[in-house]
């Protein structure tokens, strides 16, 4: 069974955007066989190429036009999780204590009954209350992680373990 999963996690506050371990892990879950959508990969979104270049300025500049501009990239993101998600993995370190976008997401995906899969990249003492009620699993690291869905995906291909 291949799955449509969502990387969610930290890109604003996040020193390399939060593109090196969502690099790593959809290398690892294509090669399962799962699609996968990355949104740091995904920065034109539904902007036009004047909100590209110029929407992280407009945040010290132009208050109204940046919020204009997050709110499509929300409601873009938001839409993913509604009609093209079917689970979420998301890495909870200190940038994603920060920002906001991983929250929201998170909350939405658990209000939709939509799987959430959270990697702590912190002690999980130190992460909010609110975000390990919005996960199904949380794991200590991507190790665990990945031999978890190794496993599950493993047993949706054996016709012997569907028995």
């Amino acid at each position: 069974m291949s799955l449509r999963v969502y990387l969610s996690g930290a890109i604003e506050y996040s020193p390399d955007h939060g593109k090196a371990w969502r690099s790593e892990l959809t290398g690892f879950l294509e090669g399962l066989g799962h699609h996968v959508y990355d949104p740091a990969l995904d920065e034109k979104k539904n902007l036009t190429e004047e909100e590209c270049l110029n929407f992280r300025a407009w945040k010290k500049t132009d208050l109204l036009r940046f919020q204009g501009v997050l709110r499509k990239i929300i409601a873009y993101d938001l839409d993913w999780i509604e009609h093209r998600t079917d689970c979420i993995i998301c890495y909870w370190d200190e940038y994603a204590q920060r920002g906001a976008g991983t929250q929201g997401e998170l909350t939405f995906a658990h209000r939709r009954g939509t799987p959430v899969y959270l990697v702590a990249g912190i002690a999980v003492e130190q992460i909010s209350g609110w975000i390990i009620g919005c996960s199904d699993m949380v794991f200590t690291d991507f190790a665990s992680l990945q031999v978890y869905l190794r496993t599950q995906f493993l047993k949706s291909q054996d016709p012997e373990t569907n028995a």
